[in-house]
């Protein structure tokens, strides 16, 4: 088995766990839920590793990568913005897809390429395919708020994560909803 079809296999378990259905292109299926990950999607510029669909529509790509270009996995963001940008098999929209994820089996990353200045970050998770139809739902001229994207990946347990990571992600979350609690507050009272 080479390094790609290995981390392949984690990205699977990944992307399981957090509630989406990961199907081959020639088995596709897009009633079989509400989010699913297609690999090796034709697009107008190759195959795209993944293409997440939310409720039937394109919203996102994973590029995949094997482990040992984890140190460089950003150095992949210009194929996953061509990926994105690209025309898909069965798309009527022209539209570049907003989600963009490059992922070893190790480092997933993340933009949102709505963002003004779009730029990738770390998470632990992948989202669910719930949080992404949210955003989908945003008005385009509003900025989601990303300054924390932890805050918004799926609370699974993935297999061998080490426990400080899953301790720092729930530390993580209940930082950011006492902030929230705060501030709610404060606005309150004046």
């Amino acid at each position: 088995m080479t390094p790609e079809e290995k981390a392949r296999q984690t990205i699977d378990r990944k992307l399981d766990a957090a509630g989406w259905i990961v199907q081959d292109f020639k088995t596709l299926n897009l009633g079989a839920g509400r989010g699913i990950a297609v690999r090796e999607y034709p697009t107008d510029t190759g195959p795209a590793d993944y293409v997440l669909f939310v409720d039937r529509e394109a919203v996102g790509v994973i590029e995949a990568k094997r482990d040992e270009a984890a140190e460089n996995i950003t150095a992949a963001e210009g194929q996953t913005e061509r990926y994105g940008g690209a025309l898909l098999k069965w798309r009527v929209k022209t539209t570049p897809l907003p989600f963009l994820f490059e992922s070893t089996a190790q480092i997933i990353r993340f933009t949102d390429g709505r963002d003004p200045a779009p730029r990738s970050r770390e998470l632990f998770h992948f989202f669910r395919p719930e949080q992404l139809a949210q955003w989908s739902q945003v008005d385009l001229s509003r900025k989601i708020p990303t300054t924390n994207p932890r805050a918004y990946c799926s609370n699974v347990s993935v297999p061998n994560e080490p426990l400080a990571q899953r301790s720092a992600h729930h530390a993580e979350e209940d930082q950011r909803r006492l902030h929230e609690r705060t501030r709610l507050l404060r606005r309150i009272t004046g």
